[in-house]
């Protein structure tokens, strides 16, 4: 199948690498061309604008930074205006579930069909092929996508109509901050009292209180590892949306709303390009 994948930063790249392996024709296409233009070989090729890359694909696949990046790839003389008639447009980015019902809509004004499909795993979930993945749309087109999903994840589900892949990758991400919160307390402590790091995390990580943040995450933190598996300034973003959606209802998530002002007080103080393990660093100040 000839596919389209714009956004090669550290997901993305994994990502497309199992579509390529799994012997499809890959285009490319990055705001810095130079990025997918390192990523060219044999059925990968890269091209210097978004209508060249989407020409006569299949399926076209975006994995970019900000639902403003989405919307700009997809309108604005993007994707829409360039891709042949019937294909199939899926949106991994972690973006606005309000942004991927309306581009669903739009997507039907071109004679397309589109997904929004955000992953969670993380770039060690990228790299090993086992990224969880959640998908909004058409049931249809979620079969059609199906086989491509399973290229990149082992945990692939259809969670009901446009925008719903979006709403359950807020679900993921409030989870997420409040493991990443616990870890970083429960690691503070640890310090605090000076206990012995590495024997503590396992006996915790290993009992009720264990999370894939303990298991995964908090080595990281042992080591002063903060390279960014996932940015801190794009899980600001996640959280900001999310508190988008809860202002429709009138309401706030406590938990939420506090991990999300921690992390952007280390924004403030340069760590935006920091991993989201950094949050230790808020303890510590």
């Amino acid at each position: 199948m000839n596919i389209a994948w714009i956004g090669t930063g550290i997901m993305g790249t994994a990502m497309l690498s199992h579509l390529h392996e799994a012997g499809h024709q890959l285009h490319l296409y990055n705001r810095t061309e130079e990025k997918a233009r390192q990523l060219e070989q044999n059925g990968v090729t890269a091209f210097s604008s978004i209508g060249e890359c989407v020409k006569d694909c299949d399926a076209i696949f975006t994995m970019v930074g900000y639902p403003n990046d989405v919307e700009e790839v997809y309108t604005q003389n993007g994707i829409f205006a360039h891709a042949k008639k019937g294909a199939l447009l899926i949106d991994m980015t972690t973006s606005s579930p309000q942004l991927a019902a309306r581009l669903y809509e739009e997507a039907k004004t071109y004679g397309l069909h589109m997904l929004d499909a955000p992953v969670s795993g993380g770039d060690s979930g990228a790299i090993n092929g086992t990224l969880s993945i959640m998908a909004g749309g058409d049931e249809d087109d979620y079969q059609k996508a199906y086989p491509l999903f399973c290229c990149m994840g082992k945990e692939i589900h259809h969670m009901g109509k446009a925008g719903c892949g979006q709403h359950a990758k807020a679900a993921n991400q409030i989870a997420v901050a409040g493991a990443v919160a616990a870890m970083s307390e429960a690691i503070h402590y640890m310090r605090m009292n000076h206990l012995a790091e590495e024997e503590a995390l396992k006996v915790i990580a290993n009992g009720a209180a264990g999370s894939w943040q303990l298991l995964h995450t908090a080595p990281k933190v042992l080591k002063n590892d903060f390279q960014p598996g996932f940015y801190i300034k794009h899980f600001i973003k996640d959280m900001k949306i999310i508190q988008n959606v809860m202002e429709e209802h009138h309401e706030h998530l406590l938990m939420l709303d506090t991990v999300c002002g921690m992390y952007e007080e280390l924004q403030k103080n340069s760590h935006e390009n920091d991993g989201t393990q950094a949050l230790i660093k808020y303890y510590e100040k």
